[in-house]
């Protein structure tokens, strides 16, 4: 029973380490296109304007949805 338990563990242990270098290369590498882009003036700021317009979208969408009225 105690050498399941830590076979569990183990393989959970595992799972986190995979997890999180996944994410990390997803953010690596999509960062990476956006900082190659931002060396544009122009662009630079279409992609402020884009992440500020998402961030706002996603604030409201999840306030209507929640039904926060404070």
């Amino acid at each position: 029973m105690n050498n399941a338990i830590m076979s569990t563990w183990k393989n959970f242990s595992q799972f986190i380490k995979f997890l999180i270098s996944v994410l990390v290369g997803f953010f690596l590498t999509t960062f990476y296109s956006i900082f190659k882009l931002s060396k544009n003036q122009k662009i630079r700021w279409g992609i402020y304007l884009l992440i500020t317009t998402m961030i706002v979208f996603l604030y409201y969408t999840l306030k209507f949805m929640l039904g926060y009225t404070g």
